[in-house]
């Protein structure tokens, strides 16, 4: 633990509970809280911070992947299969299959299909 925060700058306790096949693109800036529960074969790069708050952390499925720079906000569920884009902020449950992106993330594609703005 000491090593990931010198090194990496990075804080992923060990209660988190982490899936097998996990990877981190360039580790560097990772915030983990320590309630959260995170799936199988997902892929979080730099600079992601998965928050812990009232209610518990975030829940994230299997396959997902995160880009650079997001945030997850407390106790939310994220599906399965989801892509988050680099910079997003999440502060609602995510579907299985979906795509979000933006401040705060809206999901623009669920399962391959493009889903229109409410503008």
């Amino acid at each position: 633990m000491l090593l990931i925060r010198a090194v990496y700058q990075s804080y992923i306790p060990y209660k988190a509970q982490i899936g097998s096949d996990i990877s981190f693109g360039h580790a560097i800036g990772i915030v983990i809280a320590p309630r959260a529960v995170i799936g199988e074969r997902c892929r979080i790069r730099h600079h992601v911070t998965i928050a812990d708050g009232r209610g518990g952390a975030a829940r994230i499925g299997d396959d997902v992947q995160i880009g650079a720079g997001a945030f997850i906000r407390y106790n939310l569920t994220i599906g399965n299969r989801v892509r988050i884009g680099a910079n997003a902020v999440v502060v609602e449950d995510v579907p299985d299959d979906a795509t979000v992106v933006g401040n705060p993330a809206r999901v623009v594609l669920l399962k391959g299909q493009r889903v229109d703005s409410e503008t």
